[in-house]
């Protein structure tokens, strides 16, 4: 597996507190992406799927009933078949296993993976196609091919969505993002994220432009009156 980073006691990637397991490799291009040194898969760090269980099941006693392993990226899903190894050996060590994706990939791998995911993370970046296609650099229809299958599947999931002014800081893309929730019974909650810029230093230093460099973050107020939509 190509591994970027690992995060031993995270409490920001799922519930409870989580071994977290940053994958290196993504083939989408968010203009909000916090982490473009992810984006390319050659550069990651080589570790087996039996070296990152073992790793996660020393932190085993600090997981409590609600936390386990949680698989982030980068884009997990480019290495699907990886991650289900990986998963297969926790939950055989009875770990919690959550996925956090874009939800933009789906093949024989993809489904096999999720037989051994016990929670979705699932971000919706935006709620109609022109916004993906503009500012991710992939269609919605994917994303909610990915979410439909989680609902067959009855995964639990967790719906996430940065909010970006002047991009999906709207009434009406709450209220998309809301019927989107009502519509799929495995959604059993939605987090709305602000968007944040400490990301700028990493543009800088990989000498390519953030380009949302000059859009603002969302206020407080702006955010609490989103959240309150839900």
């Amino acid at each position: 597996m190509k591994i970027h980073s690992i995060q031993s006691l995270g409490t920001l990637d799922g519930p409870g507190v989580r071994f977290v397991v940053f994958l290196q490799g993504c083939h989408l291009r968010c203009k909000c992406c916090h982490n473009p040194d992810t984006w390319d898969i050659t550069k990651g760090k080589d570790m087996t799927p039996e070296e990152l269980a073992s790793r996660a099941a020393r932190y085993k006693e600090y997981f409590g009933k609600e936390g386990g392993i949680t698989v982030s990226g980068g884009e997990p899903l480019l290495q699907a078949k990886e991650v289900f190894e990986l998963f297969s050996l926790c939950k055989s060590n009875g770990i919690n296993t959550c996925l956090d994706t874009s939800g933009s990939v789906m093949n024989d791998d993809v489904r096999k993976l999720l037989s051994v995911t016990d929670r979705v993370l699932l971000d919706i970046k935006y709620t109609n196609d022109v916004d993906y296609r503009e500012n991710v650099g992939c269609s919605l229809s994917p994303v909610l091919e990915f979410l439909k299958t989680l609902d067959e599947r009855s995964v639990p999931t967790t719906l996430r969505q940065v909010i970006i002014p002047t991009l999906n800081d709207t009434e009406e893309n709450v209220k998309a993002l809301k019927e989107i929730r009502n519509t799929h019974s495995c959604v059993d909650s939605v987090e709305l994220l602000a968007f944040r810029k400490l990301c700028e230093t990493k543009y800088q230093s990989l000498g390519i432009p953030f380009p949302l460099a000059d859009t603002p973050e969302p206020t407080k107020e702006k955010m609490a009156e989103l959240k309150n939509m839900l």
